[in-house]
Formats: structure tokens, C-alpha cells, sequence
């Protein structure tokens, strides 16, 4: 560093005394003879090469200073004291472990008990740890389809209100003098609950014993399947009789766009209605909704220049198209037969789920004792529904 100092304090004099003999040998007529320029150009080139020099060196600094760090990361993390607990969401490490110490055991010992007093003990179920229902979304999202077309939101106690416009204002021409006219927006309400959906899963005393199985992967694998599929049909076509509705529902479901001349068959041109009978705002993020026995109904058909409707997806990940809109399938949408909803066609991210926060499970240990199981009663509550009818649009077969 002092080097540097040293070249910048010597180009600095050398500044100085290149302006000073400039200054001394400009004439009257403010020109210097071609002597003194040839001696001025080299004190100007001496310091261009130190600056030259200066900019080497810290070159040079810097990369020293790199090479220099230390190859590996150092030992930064506290030392883990006896008694501390750390703590994420409201799962601690002491009542995730005991949380599934209970899961496995009958008699579970006093200071289980006292870790397992972080969560909320109701009538008998304990708060599923967070590091677990975080694993079991994941595995919802896996399993469950609509999920990933569907806005999700959670709720936490009552029922969600969402306004709506129903009605929105409009302008008029008005002439010279002429009153304006009221035209107000007029606003509506839709409300999402939570219904309640449980499985029981039956585990052998074998296997809860068996250190090597791993409980928490298992429970997690087919509440996630059972729950997802059950979830999966109440969202494509459940009543709203204690469970959400349906995008296929007649009443809160979507709007009819086009029926079909056929009660078993679809054709191009009334795929194309279809597309066109949804307003020009929702069919920017648009996506097609079919059983996959109506993909195979409709693999065939070809537009008027002779292409097909439906292309196969060629990256890995990503869906088929229809008519270059995506198109996902679902076991639980209608097969196509007389007087069926067998095709959706919209902006699916108007469909709201409601995950009421906090999933539970319960042990039964005497129900099954005769047989040697144990039983697990899981259960969540979920609401869905189409907040606007409009942004989705249903292809139904001729009755």
C-alpha cells in the first residue's frame, strides 16, 4: 500500500511541475517553441505511465487479497447446549419428537406429555407438527391436479367473505346541457367455509415397532392420497351438500358455453365455440379440463387446414395442448355420454380453495387391539368454489 501512496504522490509533483514549466515557457502569444513541447509531451507521458503503474498495482492488490480468503467456510454456528430447543413455525424440535413419539406409542411418558403441551390438545388430537403438515402440501399438490390450476388460500376461523362485482358501470354520450346519468358498480358477496374431511389408517403393531419404518412418510403418503383424491372429485363435480363445488355442478359451477349436436360425440367446430364462447380477458390464461377418455374422443379431429386440434407435449413437464391451450386430465370429470359436462375450458385461477390452517390427527389404541393395529383418524377441512361463473365455460352433450 505505501508503494502506491508513494507513486501517487510522485505523479502528483510531476502534475504540478508539468503545468508550472508549461505555464513558464508559453510566449506573449500564448504558443511554446517545438523545443519545450517536446519536452512537455515526454513529463506528460511519465505521467501517464505511472498512473499506468498505480492501476498495476492495485490490480495486483486486489487479486492477492482474493487468493488470499480462506478456502474453506468457518465453524460460525453456536454449539448445541443441552436443554435449547430451535424453534420454526410453531413446531419445536422437542414437540415434533414427541409428536410422533405418540404416534408410536400407547403409554407415552410424562415429559412427552409436557413437550406435547406446545401444541393444542383437542378433544384427544394433537396440532400436527409444522415441519409435517408442510411435507403433506407438498404431497397434496403432488397427487391432487385441480390444486395447481386453483388459486389457494387459507383461512383461519369463520367463513371467508369475498366481494364480487356484479354489475359494473358504464359511460354515456351526453349532449350540450344534458344531466349525467347515475350508473353505479353494483358489488356482491360469495362466502367460503370449511367442511370437514377425515380418513382412518390402520398401522400393525409389527410395523409401529419395526424401527426401520418410517411412520411419518407413510401416514403423510396416503392421507395425502386420500385426501387429494377425494378433494379431487368434490372440486370437479361435488354438490355443495357438505363439500365444495363443483366446476361441473349445475348450480355455482361453471357456465354453459356450447352443447354439443351429439350425445356421444364432440366435434371441431364446436371445440372452437367453445374456446370463443369464453370472454377474450380469461382466455389469456385459459386451460382445457377432461376426463381422459374425452382426450381420446377428441385426438382425431383436425381444423380446416388439416391440423390436428390436439399436440402432443414434447418437453418433459409440461402438458398436451388443444387448439394450443394447454390440457389436463382428470379421472373425476364426466366421461361423455347423453347430458354431460365433459369439457372446462377457462381460467381456473377463479376457482378459490379454502385450507382451514391446522390439520389433526387422533390415535385409537383399543378399537383395533384385538386384531394387533393401531388406528389414525386424519382429518382437514377444505371449502372450494368458482368465485366467477364467467371465467369458465363447460361444453355439454346433447340430452
Amino acid at each position: 500500500m505505501s508503494k502506491i501512496l508513494e507513486l501517487r504522490e510522485k505523479r502528483a509533483k510531476a502534475w504540478e511541475a508539468a503545468k508550472t514549466f508549461l505555464d513558464s515557457k508559453r510566449g506573449s502569444d500564448g504558443l511554446v517553441s517545438a523545443e519545450d513541447a517536446v519536452t512537455y509531451d515526454r513529463m506528460e507521458e511519465d505521467i501517464v505511465n505511472l498512473g499506468k503503474e498505480i492501476a498495476r498495482l492495485e490490480r495486483q492488490e486486489a487479486l492477492e487479497a482474493e487468493l488470499n480468503k480462506p478456502v474453506n467456510m468457518p465453524l460460525t454456528g453456536k454449539p448445541n447446549i443441552p436443554g435449547m430447543e430451535t424453534k420454526t413455525g410453531r413446531a419445536s424440535d422437542d414437540y415434533k419428537k414427541a409428536f410422533w413419539n405418540v404416534m408410536r406409542s400407547k403409554n407415552p411418558r410424562h415429559d412427552v406429555l409436557n413437550s406435547l403441551s406446545v401444541g393444542t390438545d383437542s378433544e384427544g388430537g394433537y396440532l400436527v407438527p409444522d415441519e409435517f403438515e408442510r411435507t403433506l402440501i407438498q404431497t397434496l399438490e403432488e397427487e391432487n391436479v385441480f390444486r395447481k390450476l386453483a388459486k389457494i388460500i387459507q383461512t383461519s376461523s369463520g367463513d371467508r367473505k369475498i366481494p364480487v362485482v356484479v354489475t359494473k358501470g358504464t359511460a354515456a354520450w351526453l349532449d350540450e346541457g344534458e344531466e349525467f346519468d347515475e350508473s353505479d358498480s353494483v358489488f356482491g358477496q360469495t362466502s367460503i367455509g370449511a367442511y370437514k374431511l377425515g380418513t382412518m389408517i390402520k398401522v400393525s403393531d409389527e410395523l409401529l415397532n419395526d424401527s426401520v419404518f418410517n411412520l411419518e412418510s407413510y401416514i403423510s403418503t396416503e392421507f395425502a392420497r386420500r385426501i387429494g383424491a377425494k378433494e379431487e372429485e368434490a372440486f370437479l363435480v361435488g354438490d355443495a351438500d357438505g363439500k365444495p363445488t363443483g366446476i361441473f355442478n349445475a348450480t355455482g359451477g361453471a357456465q354453459l358455453g356450447i352443447t354439443a349436436g351429439s350425445a356421444t360425440a364432440i366435434t371441431t367446430d364446436e371445440i372452437i365455440d367453445l374456446v370463443y364462447s369464453l370472454k377474450a380477458p380469461y382466455r389469456k390464461n385459459a386451460v382445457f379440463l377432461m376426463n381422459d377418455a374425452t382426450v381420446k374422443a377428441i385426438r382425431k379431429l383436425k381444423d380446416g387446414q388439416g391440423q390436428y386440434l390436439w399436440q402432443p407435449s414434447l418437453t418433459a413437464g409440461t402438458p398436451d395442448t388443444l387448439l394450443n391451450r394447454p390440457v389436463y386430465t382428470s379421472a373425476y370429470a364426466p366421461i361423455i355420454e347423453a347430458g354431460a359436462k365433459t369439457i372446462a375450458f377457462g381460467d381456473f385461477g377463479y376457482y378459490w380453495i379454502a385450507d382451514r390452517q391446522g390439520r389433526s390427527f387422533k390415535r385409537l389404541n383399543e378399537l383395533f387391539a384385538t386384531t394387533g393395529q393401531v388406528g389414525f383418524l386424519a382429518s382437514q377441512r377444505v371449502d372450494g368454489k368458482l368465485i366467477l361463473p364467467e371465467a369458465v365455460k363447460i361444453l355439454q352433450q346433447k340430452a
